[in-house]
């Protein structure tokens, strides 16, 4: 192995040293503490350390890194304090995730590392985000996200090296290749020759190096990101090295070939790199075991205090109370306004307004999506944003779901507010992941709450088949982190956005694509918020509650003006699914005894059986009849509009309402 020192000094090479042998002794060590069941999980980076010690060392302290399981070398490197760090590892209270995360999953903004989700390659998009932040900002910063061989063959990083491509972002996408995925070897992951191949095809640079030679790493990082910094730029660098441990302690090697231990032994980065400052008289013996003692000590000081540390004792109110961020102080002041003057607004233009008038009040606040720039979006709600705000604000993405999503995460640790407009409701699944366990966790699990609101066209009863009509809201009900709102009307449509752009937490906001043309409202010309998580009755009544929302309001204001005497139907639009209002719900099935759930979603795990469940726990004295449902069949939903109109929950409702009243 040959080393290039170039330009730099005898005291520069030492502290490459110092830091190369720091994560070695430390995973030595708790190595030990695994095999005496001290500690319960290990994923093993002996003999890649140079990759993250040589490529962190090359960075400004304020370029952002995306580290993995084996880059212990990051956080060491930047020096984070090791009391908390093996206080995370042991799910300690003083650890950075109050004992919700283990190993890397978690963030340090201050230091500006953001670990890892388990979820292999969805980091990648994140580091997209803080990249184009960096170019919004100017400030002339990087991103370096490391991505192992076999995270390379998910589609999130086809997703997030296409899009910095496209938009030119100060991205290092660095591959550690050890030649394993778990146990998968790396010609059964690709059939390219090296990843640098792939480069040319996203028209972006490639970088092959030795990722055990510290020198060659640190070097070429440099030189990279000194040349990003002025001619902003997304480059892979494939760094060729070999795991010498299981993928984690309990996998084993048995899979790995015996040779390729004895071949890569000779490659250790530390003894190559050491021998080097030796022969070339930089390091002594003395110096080296005073470098030694000077790590094992700190090391054994903070295992001392981690180890004293009490474990935690679980405090239910605060587990409830911190999966959001409580935060009403930039939306409050919209609570209050003055109501006039009023102009009338279709549900679709008033939204847009208050996203236009949301973009006028917030210069941090960005949009993204499929077609949302100069085509104005697929229902033209941003027709003619991209004139007033630019194409840095008003970011057309390619087809992509997921990149976007995450690239919303990453801009959001900048500093920034998003929009991310789906296409179609439908279309979310394919961004899945990112919304449920990377953009819902945040705050819960390391204290950063990203305000990104993904707008989601929804509904059926437009003859668009089983792809474009969906009702998906219950996928996102379910997960803890999110907030989920579907207005019915003008007036609640533009109050909701304007909320959900400001609150500090993600929310998923549903606007019925069958409503965006046939109702209008008198609206507010200012801008206003509506409370996400309160209910509106928007007709008294005596005999029944209906609780619905989005379209299902205006079903059963007409089943009550055509079939019933309105003065015994109670309706309530409960205008947000996730925080619900189950004080009014309650307050009204108290008054009216009885009570029906409708919704356009399918029957089964629709957010039906849980308002049903919920009131059937709080309410059950009160009940004259047994709570029913009335939803849209379980079959996909069909194209002929024939068939749609019996899918819908609209077909039954006035049989389901003569139903619970006869009871």
């Amino acid at each position: 192995m040959t080393f290039d020192r170039k330009t730099l000094s005898n005291e520069a090479l030492l502290a490459i040293y110092q830091a190369l042998i720091t994560p070695r002794i430390i995973e030595e060590k708790m190595l030990i503490l695994l095999r005496q069941n001290k500690i319960s999980k290990w994923f093993s980076g002996i003999g890649q350390e140079a990759i993250a010690v040589g490529s962190t060392l090359a960075l400004n302290k304020n370029d952002f890194i995306f580290p993995l399981h084996r880059n212990l070398g990051v956080f060491t490197a930047r020096k984070v304090d090791l009391k908390r760090l093996f206080c995370q590892w042991q799910g300690k209270e003083y650890g950075f995730s109050k004992g919700r995360e283990r190993s890397f999953h978690f963030g340090i903004p201050e230091y500006r590392i953001i670990g890892m989700i388990s979820h292999l390659a969805a980091m990648l998009s994140v580091a997209d985000g803080v990249a184009l932040g960096s170019i919004l900002e100017g400030d002339k910063n990087i991103a370096l996200a490391y991505c192992g061989d076999g995270g390379a063959s998910e589609g999130d990083f086809h997703e997030a090296v296409n899009l910095a491509a496209v938009w030119d972002l100060p991205v290092i996408f660095l591959i550690e290749n050890n030649g394993y995925a778990l146990s998968t070897p790396t010609y059964e992951q690709y059939r390219c020759k090296s990843f640098v191949d792939k480069a040319p095809g996203y028209g972006i640079e490639g970088v092959k190096i030795d990722g055990n030679n510290v020198l060659e790493v640190y070097h070429t990082i440099k030189s990279l990101v000194d040349s990003m910094r002025s001619n902003p730029r997304p480059i892979l660098v494939e760094a060729i090295t070999f795991r010498m441990r299981g993928h984690e302690e309990a996998s084993g090697t048995k899979y790995v070939p015996q040779h390729l231990f004895e071949e890569w032994k000779l490659k250790d980065p530390i003894a190559n790199y050491e021998k080097y400052l030796f022969d070339e008289g930089i390091l002594t013996e003395e110096l080296k075991n005073q470098y030694y003692d000077e790590v094992k000590k700190e090391m054994e000081e903070a295992l001392h205090f981690m180890f004293n540390e009490p474990d935690i004792t679980p405090n239910l109110e605060k587990e409830l109370n911190e999966v959001y961020l409580h935060d009403e102080s930039r939306v409050k002041g919209f609570y209050t306004f003055d109501p006039t003057p009023t102009h009338k607004k279709r549900m679709i233009d008033a939204i847009s307004e208050g996203l236009y008038q949301m973009m006028e009040y917030n210069p941090k606040l960005i949009l993204m999506g499929q077609d949302i720039a100069e085509y104005g979006g697929v229902f033209k709600i941003t027709q003619g944003f991209v004139e007033r705000f630019g194409k840095q604000r008003v970011r057309n993405t390619p087809i992509i779901e997921s990149g976007a999503i995450g690239a919303a995460l990453g801009l959001t640790l900048k500093g920034y507010d998003v929009m991310v407009e789906m296409q179609f409701a439908d279309f979310v699944s394919c961004g899945f992941n990112q919304i449920v366990n990377n953009l819902a966790k945040n705050y819960y699990r390391w204290g950063h709450s990203p305000n990104v609101t993904v707008r989601m066209p929804t509904g059926a009863g437009v003859g668009a088949g089983p792809f474009h009509s969906q009702s998906n809201e219950a996928w996102f009900t379910h997960v803890p982190g999110l907030k989920v709102v579907y207005p019915s009307n003008a007036y609640d449509a533009k109050g909701l956005l304007i909320a959900s752009l400001l609150d500090p937490s993600p929310v998923m906001y549903f606007e019925h694509k069958a409503l965006y043309r046939s109702i209008e409202d008198e609206i507010p010309q200012v801008m206003y918020a509506i409370p996400i998580g309160k209910a509106k009755i928007v007709q008294e009544g005596s005999d029944l509650t209906v609780v619905t929302y989005g379209a299902g309001v205006h079903w059963a204001l007409e089943a009550c003006k055509k079939h019933f005497d309105a003065n015994s139907i109670e309706i309530i639009d409960l205008r947000s699914l996730a925080p619900i209002d189950y004080a009014t719900i309650e307050s009204s099935v108290k008054k009216t005894n009885r009570l029906l759930i409708l919704h356009e979603d399918t029957h089964t795990g629709g957010i039906g059986g849980e308002i049903a469940a919920t009131m059937a726990e709080r309410a059950f004295t009160y009940l004259d009849a047994p709570i029913m449902r009335v939803t849209s069949l379980d079959t996909p939903v069909p194209f002929n509009i024939q068939l749609e109109q019996q899918f819908l929950a609209k077909s039954r409702l006035v049989e389901g309402m003569r139903k619970i009243l006869l009871y």
